[in-house]
């Protein structure tokens, strides 16, 4: 046997004792991989060693090339088996860390409950929605124009008198009402129009049991040919009668409002007594005329009410002040 067969015999033996050392060695897959490549690979040391193959006897080549697939079987063997080992610690490593102890104790995480305000106007919205309204919205920062003078409301008029404003110094002010969103969306559409006006609201009250300086309001409007007040009636009648469940004595008072010619205030009878709601009235022409409507063609009614009443009334709150304290003990009934 010449000096090449022994030396590569040799080198084969240490090849294969270097790597099952060093795939046993091994804790990780992107390792093993690089193990593979360094002793399997075409570059790799096995090549390397049979690369002497050319310099033996031709009946000694047979007996060599047997050895190294021997050689590279094993240590196959090996990196496949530790390859399957790794995976298996992996997936079981994983199971572990995402395990959920039933038996540890639960963490508490309180439900979310809708605001008693949030889900009157909700509600109010949807049944507007259900008769065919559009939601619309409008800034609460507003002008003098779209606030008073749009609606009727010119700078002397004793109607102002009525509503308490926070007037900023920019010549601006807080909206006293929703009433202000009909004129912007007026002035942008053409007739029909049927919108409900959700939104907050602001005026210098004083705080007690009943009023707030900061309250919400729902105003709705509806601009057609041929709209009469019967048609008004009706519209409350169903909408009032669906927020509160069930068939109510209803009743028309007359009032007054700038932006509305006739106007009125309608009471219900609720638990054995009358209780005001909501103001309402048919549209005045010169509101309509300020938006390039003609008051000949085109007539139309608009009610508006404060949401804080009807969730106080729906709710049975006896203070105002409860719906703004943020007490979780209060939030939590309902």
């Amino acid at each position: 046997m010449s000096d090449s067969v022994n030396e590569i015999e040799t080198q084969l033996a240490a090849l294969k004792q270097e790597a099952t050392k060093a795939i046993a060695a091994t804790n990780t897959l992107e390792n093993l991989e690089e193990i593979r490549v360094g002793y399997l690979g075409k570059k790799g040391q096995l090549s390397k060693v049979l690369g002497g193959l050319g310099k033996l006897q031709a009946g000694d080549r047979p007996r060599i090339g047997a050895l190294a697939n021997e050689v590279k079987e094993a240590i196959q063997q090996d990196l496949d088996q530790r390859r399957n080992d790794l995976q298996a610690a992996k997936i079981q490593a994983q199971l572990e860390s995402e395990t959920l102890d039933v038996s540890m104790p639960a963490v508490y995480r309180p439900i979310g409950r809708s605001h008693p305000l949030n889900s009157t106007i909700d509600r109010v919205v949807d049944i507007f929605v259900g008769l065919g309204y559009t939601v619309a919205n409008g800034p609460e920062m507003e002008t003098d124009y779209y606030n008073f003078e749009a609606l009727n409301t010119p700078a002397d008029h004793p109607a102002r008198d009525m509503q308490d404003t926070f007037y900023l110094p920019d010549g601006n002010l807080l909206r006293t009402h929703t009433s202000s969103v009909q004129i912007r969306y007026m002035e942008e559409n053409e007739p029909p129009i049927r919108i409900v006006a959700p939104g907050r609201c602001y005026r210098r009250d004083t705080v007690d049991a009943t009023h707030s300086a900061v309250f919400h309001q729902v105003e709705i409007l509806a601009i057609d040919e041929g709209l009469t007040f019967t048609d008004l009636k009706g519209t409350i009648k169903v909408f009032l009668e669906e927020i509160f469940g069930e068939e109510l004595p209803i009743r028309f008072r007359a009032s007054y409002f700038p932006f509305t010619e006739p106007s009125a205030e309608v009471d219900v009878q609720w638990q054995g007594r009358w209780l005001e709601v909501m103001g309402c009235g048919m549209v005045d022409p010169n509101v309509l005329k300020k938006v390039g409507y003609d008051p000949e063609v085109y007539t139309g009614f608009a009610a508006g009410f404060g949401a804080e009443r009807f969730a106080m009334v729906l709710h049975q709150i006896d203070d105002i002040r409860r719906l703004y304290s943020s007490d979780l003990r209060f939030l939590r009934q309902f």
